[in-house]
């Protein structure tokens, strides 16, 4: 009897489990080049495109460099005006939530370039494969799945954890 249950609670937790998919883009700022000075992030951001939920990522050298995020007279005159956040890991993902222009710059070296701004989109209304793949996004295979693909899946999801479920408990499934 407690075989059944075990099999009732791998079924559950398969069931439960499912992948997820996603469609957010981590634009690293700068590239291979990464967050430091004299370089123009301007022409990088330019190349982007970026939309709600994608990430904003900063790689820098810790103790040097940070990141904060401001307004556009904070980011017009490399000033803490409209200071809405600040990073110091030398490593950071920063969510893009809302379809704005989100500016950052860093404190000391904004005016030897450390600073970029975003104009971020809201997401199409009906992204696909094929939307994502026009803009260039490395994720654009991790879209989300038509219903019935997604239906089928998961039937063969509970088939296959069933019979793993007997095998591993060793009750025969008829």
């Amino acid at each position: 009897m407690t075989s059944h249950y075990a099999i009732l609670l791998l079924l559950l937790l398969l069931l439960a489990w499912r992948p997820h998919h996603s469609t957010a883009t981590d634009h690293i700022v700068g590239a291979n080049l990464g967050w430091n000075p004299n370089i123009n992030y301007s022409s990088w951001s330019h190349n982007q495109t970026f939309f709600v939920g994608d990430l904003i990522s900063f790689r820098y050298q810790k103790h040097t460099y940070n990141v904060f995020e401001v307004n556009k007279t904070g980011y017009d005159n490399c000033t803490m005006d409209g200071y809405a956040g600040n990073w110091t890991s030398g490593k950071e993902f920063i969510p893009l939530n809302k379809p704005q222009r989100y500016y950052f710059i860093c404190n000391g070296f904004c005016f030897g370039g450390m600073k970029v701004s975003v104009l971020v989109q809201p997401l199409p209304a009906n992204a696909t494969n094929a939307a994502l793949r026009a803009r260039g996004s490395a994720s654009a295979s991790a879209a989300v799945k038509p219903m019935a693909v997604q239906r089928v899946g998961d039937i063969m999801l509970m088939v296959a954890s069933l019979v793993i479920a007997a095998v591993v408990t060793g009750v025969g499934l008829m």
